[in-house]
């Protein structure tokens, strides 16, 4: 029979296996949710690869220094999914206006449409640091 530590012991291995099994399941389920075709037959990563590879050629040095420096709170290992959402998000609108080229206002506009409100306190602070008026986008956040 089980006594004393071991039991402790036991009983803890079982409990961090559950919640860590628990968790990678979680965020496994949520990439197969983005991997499924929607109605068009494409998923949304399928239509985030597409925006990226349109439009590689549109962007200036500059805005992908901006970008690097948008997703540099986000935790490294997340930090590559993250670029590439935003990224992907940009790349739709520029298809969508014709841009000839990424600009400072599709990355700002593609930045809030892309991320959740709570990392919009880091594009304001960032907007400040760099002295970039950002009160025409106001209505987006």
């Amino acid at each position: 029979m089980l006594e004393g530590w071991f039991l402790w012991f036991i009983l803890f291995w079982t409990v961090f296996l559950v919640s860590m099994l628990a968790i990678g399941g979680f965020f496994m389920f949520r990439k197969f949710l983005k991997r499924l075709p929607k109605e068009d037959g494409k998923s949304d990563l399928d239509w985030q690869d597409y925006y990226l590879a349109k439009t590689k050629h549109l962007w200036t040095q500059n805005e992908k220094i901006l970008l690097e420096e948008l997703v540099e709170p986000v935790p490294e290992l997340f930090r590559d999914v993250a670029r590439q959402k935003i990224a992907g998000k940009i790349g739709e609108l520029a298809l969508n206006e014709n841009a000839s080229k990424i600009t400072l206002d599709l990355v700002i506009r593609g930045y809030i449409m892309a991320t959740p409100k709570r990392d919009h306190k880091f594009l304001i602070k960032r907007l400040k640091e760099k002295q970039i008026d950002y009160t025409a986008y106001k209505a987006l956040f």
